[in-house]
């Protein structure tokens, strides 16, 4: 078998920023110390003039990013989700989301796949909190295609916008001539008759290989693919639980407030089918290699089948 092409989405979302900073002269690049991290450097080396590095000071650089924006730039403010969505929430809500400027967050190193950089490090909470701010887009892109899409998107969307990267390199699964991006609308990988598996991020292509295994037990799992958790795609996840009946939902994130929570909320107003949430169980991470990680933690491909398994 050939090797499955791997790239992490932080690596992405640098290359994207230069793509744009070479069509659109307004857009800007903030970073809190942490180019080399988030891949801003490669914006940063491209565009010098364009690049403003804010410091170990989160909560100023997202000040700043309101001031461009309210002079009609366009600001990518970048670092890790736990600095942006955690130590600057109040100014991302009172300075970003209250005026409704037109400020992009590209947060990196998401979730427990930072690995050993720990707990502290490794937010599991940010889409939790970014969903609570209102007229707030979040994307999680799941692959590098899709992470470059989302860049060009959240650019070309006037507010505020979200963007969720991370450190570990994920195999590229929406390398295809018929892929397309569209803030707001999930995107069906495989069609399924007996259970509907919706993932996002990377946690997508452990949903894929969990659909695999599940179709050697005769198990028929569509999997559908949330790559913007707000405004989420109503319409679809309603779509999935009337074909499907059962809804499985797969996030590297937190249970509580995440996609799981956000698919719980469309089901129990539009359609309440029996669900199941797999994800971090209101425990904090820990220190180990990504992939060790995501296994433990039951996110990887076999991990999604067993639960998906043990729920039918």
């Amino acid at each position: 078998m050939p090797e499955v092409k791997k790239i992490a989405t932080r690596e992405s979302y640098g290359n994207a920023l230069v793509e744009l900073g070479k069509e659109h002269d307004n857009l800007v690049g903030l970073d809190a110390d942490l180019a080399a991290a988030t891949k801003t450097s490669i914006f940063k080396k491209a565009f010098p003039e364009r690049h403003i590095d804010c410091g170990i000071a989160e909560s100023n650089m997202m000040g700043i990013a309101a001031g461009l924006a309210a002079s009609g730039m366009v600001p990518f403010a970048s670092t890790f989700a736990m600095f942006a969505a955690g130590r600057a929430y109040e100014q991302i809500r009172n300075s970003i989301g209250y005026p409704h400027l037109n400020v992009k967050i590209g947060a990196s190193h998401a979730g427990i796949s930072v690995g050993e950089d720990g707990a502290t490090h490794q937010c599991n909470e940010d889409i939790a909190l970014m969903r609570t701010i209102p007229g707030m887009t979040i994307i999680n892109p799941s692959d590098d295609v899709e992470a470059r899409a989302a860049v060009k998107a959240a650019y070309e969307l006037d507010g505020p916008v979200y963007l969720r990267f991370g450190r570990l390199a994920v195999p590229v699964i929406n390398d295809r001539p018929d892929y397309t991006f569209e803030i707001g609308k999930g995107v069906v990988l495989k069609d399924g008759t007996d259970v509907t598996i919706i993932a996002t991020g990377l946690c997508v292509d452990s949903a894929l290989t969990a659909a695999n295994m599940l179709a050697e037990d005769g198990v028929d799992a569509q999997v559908i693919n949330i790559h913007t958790i707000k405004p989420i795609d109503v319409d679809l996840i309603v779509e999935a639980a009337k074909k499907t009946g059962k809804i499985v939902t797969v996030e590297e994130h937190s249970i509580i407030g995440g996609l799981g929570s956000a698919v719980a909320e469309v089901l129990s107003e539009n359609a309440p089918v029996p669900m199941k949430r797999v994800g971090v169980r209101d425990v904090y991470g820990e220190s180990g290699p990504a992939v060790k990680l995501l296994e433990k933690y039951g996110l990887d491909g076999k991990g999604v089948y067993e639960s998906v398994k043990a729920f039918l």
